[in-house]
C-alpha cells in the first residue's frame, strides 16, 4: 500500500489512475478529478477543495475528512464507499453509484444529493439544504437520519427508515416499497402517488397527507392538527392513536381513530367508494 501523507495537491487529475494508496492529512486544492479512475484509496484527515475530486473510484474509505464548497460533485459513478466521521459542505454528492456506507456524516449542503445509487447504509447523518435529496435510488436503509429539503425520497424503491426526523414537502412521491418506524416526518403532501408505504409508530404533519396511494398502511401512527384532508384517493388500512382533522374521499380501505373532526366525503370520491372509517371515542 502507497501512502502519501501532508501534501498538497492541486490542478487537474493530480492523482489520476492512483491505486492501492492511503492519503494522510492531504489537502486536495481547487482543481478538478483529483482521483478520478482510482481503486483501493484510503482518505484519512483529508481536506478536499477541488471539484470532482472521487470520480469512478472502485472501493474507497474516507475518515475523518472535510469537502469544501468548492468540492462539488464529489463522489460520481464509483462503487464500494465506507464513509465516517466525515462533513461535507459541498452540494451535489453521490450519483449514479452503489454501495455507500455512511455513518456520522454531517452534509450541510446536501441539495440534489444521492442521485440514481443502489444499496446505500445510513447511521447518525444529519442533512441541511436538501431539496430533491435521495432521488431514484433503490435499497436503502437509514437510521438516525435528519434531513431539512423539501422533495427527498422520489422515484425510489425499497426503502426503510428508522428514527428519524424528515422535514420535507412532497416526500416519497411515486416512491414504491417504503417502510418507516418510529419517526417524524413533517411536510405537506406526503407520499402521493406511492405504492407499498407503510408507517410505523409516526408522527406525521401538514397538510394533505397520503393521497394517492395504493397500499398504504400506518400502523400505530399520530397526524398533527395541521395535517388535514388526509388520504384523499387512497387505498389505504390505518390505525391512529389520537384525533384526526379531517379525511377526504379515501377510496377503499379502513381507518381506525380515536376521533375524526370532518369526513368529506363528496361526489368526486372514486370506485370502489368504501373505505371504512371507525372512531373509538365517538
Amino acid at each position: 500500500m502507497k501512502i502519501i501523507e501532508n501534501q498538497e495537491f492541486g490542478g487537474e487529475r493530480p492523482l489520476y489512475r492512483a491505486a492501492d494508496t492511503t492519503l494522510r492529512n492531504v489537502t486536495i486544492h481547487v482543481g478538478e478529478s483529483a482521483l478520478k479512475e482510482t481503486r483501493n484509496i484510503t482518505a484519512i484527515d483529508c481536506t478536499f477543495e477541488g471539484k470532482y475530486p472521487f470520480w469512478i473510484t472502485d472501493g474507497f474509505n474516507v475518515q475523518h475528512c472535510r469537502f469544501t464548497p468548492g468540492a462539488r460533485a464529489a463522489l460520481w459513478y464509483s462503487n464500494d464507499l465506507v464513509m465516517t466521521d466525515s462533513i461535507i459542505d459541498a452540494p451535489k454528492m453521490f450519483r449514479d453509484s452503489q454501495r455507500l456506507h455512511l455513518q456520522n456524516v454531517q452534509l450541510t449542503d446536501a441539495q440534489e444529493t444521492f442521485w440514481h445509487c443502489d444499496d446505500i447504509t445510513i447511521d447518525n447523518v444529519q442533512t441541511n439544504n436538501a431539496p430533491y435529496i435521495f432521488m431514484h435510488c433503490n435499497n436503502v436503509k437509514i437510521s438516525n437520519y435528519t434531513q431539512n429539503g423539501n422533495y427527498g425520497f422520489q422515484y425510489c424503491k425499497n426503502i426503510e427508515i428508522r428514527n428519524s426526523k424528515i422535514y420535507s414537502k412532497d416526500a416519497f412521491w411515486n416512491s414504491e416499497n417504503v417502510t418507516v418506524y418510529d419517526s417524524e416526518i413533517i411536510g405537506e403532501y406526503l407520499a402521493w402517488h406511492s405504492k407499498n408505504v407503510r408507517l410505523v409508530n409516526c408522527l406525521i404533519g401538514e397538510t394533505q397527507p397520503l393521497c394517492y396511494c395504493d397500499n398504504l398502511v400506518l400502523e400505530n401512527c399520530r397526524l398533527r392538527e395541521d395535517a388535514d384532508l388526509a388520504f384523499e384517493y387512497s387505498e389505504v388500512n390505518a390505525t391512529i392513536n389520537g384525533h384526526i382533522t379531517s379525511i377526504k374521499n379515501p377510496r377503499t380501505g379502513i381507518i381506525k381513530a380515536d376521533s375524526v373532526g370532518e369526513i368529506i366525503i363528496d361526489e368526486n370520491i372514486k370506485p370502489p367508494a368504501n373505505c371504512v372509517i371507525t372512531t373509538t371515542n365517538a
